[in-house]
């Protein structure tokens, strides 16, 4: 492998229509790292959520385009653990066979996870006010990313009671059942204002717009934001 290895970035939908900054925070942690940063502009979503919703050709559909434009590069890395996911767990299923499909979903990554297990990042930068951290489901029980983002942030957060508890957002799981999703944000925000930290911290913007939509709908303050903008100083 290369010194500088190409990395291609998988911006995802959400950070590249509601929070872009993530992306280029993204960017910036790559470069630091050593890796040579291209994002394709033939990209566009991973294909989850049709893969979720039964719609087995538009996933795949959506899939063989990913392949081929991250095919290319020496890694692929998102910040986000549930698109990561996606393309590493679930791509093999939704292409069969298809061995472009198994080479891409072997070197894809979620940021965290590749800035500490692939180039060996430590302590990146601490969060400037008392934070706590949630983990999304998709990357805690797909990839197993949990202790890289708080090594990254050497380790200067609150751990909640219930961290491997789902906050309810689920993609589709908050559309099908509201109230029910409503109440898991509920308890995850509960959870996150006993810490007593003001900033929370997340690795998938999905769950982080979730969580903030709730508390100002709530009238809270808490600040939520994406490890990467943490990491990268772009608060």
């Amino acid at each position: 492998m290369r010194a500088h290895p190409r990395v291609g970035l998988f911006v995802t939908c959400l950070v590249d229509l509601v929070r872009p900054r993530i992306g280029f925070a993204s960017v910036k942690l790559l470069e630091q790292a050593g890796c040579e940063v291209i994002v394709p502009r033939a990209q566009t979503c991973c294909g989850q959520p049709a893969w979720n919703a039964g719609a087995d050709k538009d996933a795949q559909t959506i899939a063989r385009q990913v392949v081929e434009a991250f095919s290319e590069f020496d890694y692929v890395v998102a910040p986000s653990g549930s698109c990561a996911g996606m393309i590493k767990r679930h791509y093999p299923e939704v292409l069969k066979g298809d061995a472009r499909a198994h080479a891409l979903a072997a070197k894809t990554y979620e940021l965290t996870e590749f800035l500490v297990d692939i180039r060996g990042m430590e302590a990146v930068a601490m969060p400037r006010a008392k934070a706590c951290y949630h983990d999304s489901c998709s990357g805690l029980r797909e990839l197993g990313v949990r202790e890289q983002p708080r090594r990254l942030l050497g380790g200067a957060v609150a751990e909640l009671s219930e961290r491997d508890v789902c906050c309810g957002f689920g993609g589709l799981f908050s559309v099908k059942h509201p109230e029910i999703s409503e109440r898991m944000a509920d308890d995850k925000i509960a959870d996150a204002e006993a810490t007593g930290a003001s900033l929370l911290i997340g690795g998938d913007l999905g769950c982080l717009l979730h969580l903030e939509g709730r508390m100002r709908r709530q009238g809270k303050h808490m600040d939520v934001r994406h490890v990467a903008e943490v990491l990268a100083g772009e608060l």
